[in-house]
């Protein structure tokens, strides 16, 4: 592709950004900014998905750059007491270099989601469903029910839902995402106790093991993980535990967030041990390091890095990656990304020496 056709291409990207409105996913560093857990600006104790009326709140008041009057009319999700609707859109360009193969330039829809909850009984009993509904046909996420003690320290959850393990990233492509096999592309059937008292967390789940998938054996996922929270960083231990029959797999991860001054550090490091790759080969170690910059309100720089070594019985196979993304949120319930990644590995494997340069818009209502 001749540099031209390239500038057109992200010329045309830049005029539908200006008309298109989409929403965003957990991003964990904007808890460490404030000082907050997730499930203060999330209706799922854990991140992601709908957010609540102090989320959407936040997202209008604090992470613009420019807050457009609305007048009386401030969106909180609630359509009354008693049910609250959201939704999540990704649309995005990219452009593609791999040595000895062609470079490739995409447009992509890459998701959009609906949230749906009804607090049948306040504070106390909730039925919540996250629905992906595009691209291609629809396909549940998240469909659990949930209830909580009256003195809203204990809570039990059944049904789909996103097992509780490590950072809740935005990337799903995340070393620490593939590894561990634990994403929000990866959600099981089962049930979790929570506990939240002051700055303790604490989550339990017992699932299928097979992420979303009818169950195969008798074989469970034990799913878990405790974490302190204090205004100004966060320590957590999340442990995983998938007996199937065809091997079990097991992952430990250490992880946890600092804030210092105008940025705030995001760090997780796990052991995985996948008992199902033969001849002892699922002995992995992944990483990540990212710092967030918020260099005015509404501009935030993410820089990330990762590291993979996907068997620790082999010399000499790691891989890194290392990601550069500028985050602009002009107004509420809009933001613009723009970033570079480059990923390294074996020399002699091209298909590990990627460039990926992209555009994307996200937002959510």
């Amino acid at each position: 592709m001749n540099s031209g056709y390239f500038r057109a291409t992200l010329g045309s990207l830049l005029i539908a950004l200006l008309f298109l409105t989409c929403p965003a996913h957990a991003e964990p560093y904007l808890a460490v900014q404030m000082g907050l857990k997730c499930g203060q600006c999330h209706v799922n104790p854990t991140g992601g998905g709908l957010r609540t009326p102090f989320g959407d709140a936040f997202a209008q008041s604090v992470m613009p750059h420019q807050h457009l009057d609305t007048g009386a009319d401030t969106w909180v999700g609630e359509l009354n007491r008693f049910v609250s609707v959201g939704g999540d859109l990704r649309f995005d360009g990219e452009y593609e270099t791999t040595p000895g193969s062609p470079s490739v330039d995409s447009f992509a829809l890459e998701q959009a989601r609906i949230y749906l909850n009804g607090t049948v009984i306040p504070n106390r009993l909730a039925v919540y469903v996250d629905e992906q509904v595009a691209p291609g046909g629809a396909l549940n996420r998240e469909a659990y029910g949930m209830y909580w003690s009256a003195s809203h320290e204990w809570y039990l959850k059944a049904g789909q839902l996103y097992l509780p393990f490590g950072l809740r990233l935005q990337d799903q492509t995340a070393f620490i995402q593939t590894a561990s096999g634990i994403n929000m592309t990866t959600p099981d059937q089962g049930a979790e106790l929570g506990w939240e008292h002051n700055a303790w967390d604490a989550q339990f789940a017992v699932s299928n093991g097979t992420a979303g998938g009818p169950e195969i054996d008798h074989g469970k996922q034990y799913s878990g993980q405790l974490i302190y929270v204090e205004p100004q960083w966060r320590l957590g231990l999340g442990l995983n535990v998938n007996d199937a029959a065809a091997g079990s797999k097991s992952a430990l991860a250490l992880f946890g967030g600092l804030k210092t001054g105008p940025i705030a550090w995001l760090a997780q490091a796990e052991l995985v041990d996948d008992k199902s790759i033969p001849n002892d080969g699922g002995k992995m170690l992944a990483t990540l390091l990212e710092a967030n910059w918020l260099i005015a309100r509404g501009n935030n720089l993410k820089i990330t890095s990762e590291f993979l070594d996907p068997d620790r019985n082999v010399a000499e196979n790691e891989q890194t990656r290392w990601s550069l993304v500028y985050e602009l949120t002009p107004i509420q319930f809009l933001q613009l990304r723009a970033g570079v990644r480059y990923s390294d590995g074996i020399p002699q494997d091209d298909a590990e020496h990627v460039r990926l340069y992209f555009l994307e818009v996200h937002g959510f209502f």
